[in-house]
C-alpha cells in the first residue's frame, strides 16, 4: 500500500545518510575540525541498512538516494548497495557524492546497481575549490565527473550551491559545462541548517523578509499534521563550533543568492533558457539553454520553496527517520530494530512519521531545524 500523508501527498522517495562521516570540510557545512560524529556503533550496521530500505521500498519507496556525509568513505558500500538493488519493486538508486572517490569507485557503483550520481561541486577554480572545501582536489573531482559519464551513472547532475563573494560570479561557467556535455547542473539557494544557532527567531524572519520569500496561500496550521504524538522525538546533538573556519549565520545570510538573480545572470551573458522536459523527482526548476546537450536547474527553497508537492523522507545513518529537511522531529527505526521490531512494527513507524510529515517549513516564522546539522541529517 502506499504511502500518503495528510495533504494526500504520496510519498515514495527515501534520502539515505550512510555516514556522518566527510573527507571534506566544506565552509558552509562544518568547522575544519569536522562536525560531531556517531559512534560507529550508533550508526546503523549493513544488516539493518539493507532491513530498512528493502522495507521502505516494499511500502512504495521505489526512489531511493544514498548520501552522507560523503557516502563514499562508509566501508563495504558497494555489497550494501547491491543488496538494495536486487529489490524488484526499486525503480532508481542514485548517490550523492563529493566526487573525490567516484574515479576510483564509478565502474563499481555502475555494476552494483547505482542508475545515475549527483555531485556536489562549487567552484571550477583550484584555489577556490581549498578554500571552500578544505580537503580533496579539483582534478580528482573532475576525474570523477568523467569516470561517472564513461560508467554510464547518468544523468550525471552537479549540484552547486550559489554564495556571494565566493563563487556567485562561475555561474555562467557552469552552466557552460552543459553546452558539450550531457550534464544536468542544478543551482541551489544555500540553505539555513544551522542558520540560527545563536539568533533569534526574528533575525530569521527578518531574513526571509529580505529575501523576497513568500508562500501564496500558505496557511498558519500546526508544523505537523499530528504534532502531538509523544513518540515523536527530538534529536540533541553539540552545537556546532563555528569558530574554525565555518561560516556563522550571518555570514551565510549575507552570503544568500536568490536563484532568480543566478538564472538572470546567466541569461545576460548567454541568452535566455528554455523550458527543458526532463523527468525529475525532486524540486528544480529545469531548463536549456539552446542546443545544449545537459540542462540547467533551479532550486530555490529558501524563495520559492516546493514544500506543498514534495515526495520524501530521509533515513539519517543512525536509524533515524525524519519527514521534513526544514524541521526538528524524527523517530528512530534503529532503536526499534534492535528491540526486535518485526517489519510490521517498523512499517508502522514509517507510517507514524508519513502522519507527521508537515504541509511546508516554516523557516520565515523564524522555525529552523537546529538539532543536526547537514552533514547529519544527509546532504
Amino acid at each position: 500500500m502506499a504511502l500518503i500523508d495528510s495533504f494526500d501527498r504520496k510519498i515514495h522517495y527515501l534520502r539515505v545518510s550512510v555516514t556522518d562521516r566527510c573527507n571534506f570540510r566544506c565552509i558552509y557545512c562544518m568547522p575544519d575540525e569536522g562536525a560531531p560524529i556517531s559512534h560507529r556503533d550508533e550508526l546503523l550496521n549493513d544488516v539493518e541498512l539493507v532491513r530498512l530500505v528493502t522495507l521502505a521500498v516494499s511500502l512504495g519507496m521505489n526512489h531511493i538516494r544514498i548520501t552522507g556525509g560523503e557516502p563514499l568513505v562508509r566501508p563495504g558500500l558497494v555489497s550494501v548497495l547491491t543488496e538494495i538493488a536486487r529489490h524488484p519493486q526499486l525503480e532508481e538508486l542514485s548517490i550523492t557524492t563529493n566526487g573525490f572517490l567516484l574515479g576510483r569507485m564509478a565502474r563499481e557503483l555502475a555494476a552494483a546497481g547505482v542508475n545515475r550520481v549527483n555531485m556536489s561541486l562549487d567552484t571550477l577554480r583550484e584555489n577556490r575549490f581549498t578554500a571552500i572545501a578544505r580537503r580533496g582536489d579539483l582534478a580528482e573531482v573532475l576525474r570523477g565527473l568523467n569516470a561517472a559519464l564513461d560508467a554510464g551513472l547518468a544523468p550525471v547532475k552537479i549540484n552547486c550551491v550559489v554564495m556571494r563573494g565566493y563563487n556567485d560570479d562561475e555561474c555562467t561557467d557552469f552552466a557552460r559545462l552543459t553546452i558539450a556535455q550531457p550534464v544536468h547542473v542544478r543551482f541551489i539557494e544555500l540553505m539555513p541548517i544551522s542558520w540560527s544557532a545563536g539568533d533569534e527567531p526574528d533575525l530569521l524572519r527578518g531574513f526571509y523578509a529580505l529575501a523576497g520569500a513568500a508562500k501564496p496561500g500558505a496557511t498558519k496550521n500546526d508544523m505537523y499534521a499530528a504534532s502531538n504524538a509523544d513518540s515523536f522525538g527530538r534529536f540533541q546533538l553539540p552545537v556546532l563550533n563555528q569558530s574554525s573556519g565555518m561560516l556563522n549565520g550571518g555570514a551565510m545570510r549575507r552570503a544568500f543568492v536568490a536563484a532568480s538573480e543566478t538564472r538572470s545572470t546567466i541569461e545576460a551573458e548567454l541568452g535566455p533558457l528554455q523550458d527543458a522536459d526532463v523527468t525529475t523527482h525532486g524540486p528544480a526548476q529545469t531548463f536549456r539553454i539552446p542546443g545544449a546537450a545537459g540542462t540547467v536547474g533551479f532550486i530555490s527553497q529558501v524563495t520559492r520553496d516546493f514544500c506543498r508537492q514534495c515526495n520524501r523522507l530521509r533515513l539519517t545513518a543512525d536509524g533515524a527517520l525524519r519527514p521534513c529537511l526544514m524541521a526538528d522531529g524524527e523517530v528512530s527505526l534503529r532503536d526499534a530494530l534492535r528491540e526486535g521490531a518485526n517489519d510490521d512494527d517498523l512499517a508502522n513507524l514509517f507510517r507514524l512519521v508519513v502522519k507527521h510529515k508537515p504541509l511546508e517549513h516554516r523557516l520565515e516564522d523564524g522555525i529552523a531545524p537546529l538539532n543536526r546539522g547537514m552533514s547529519q541529517l544527509g546532504g
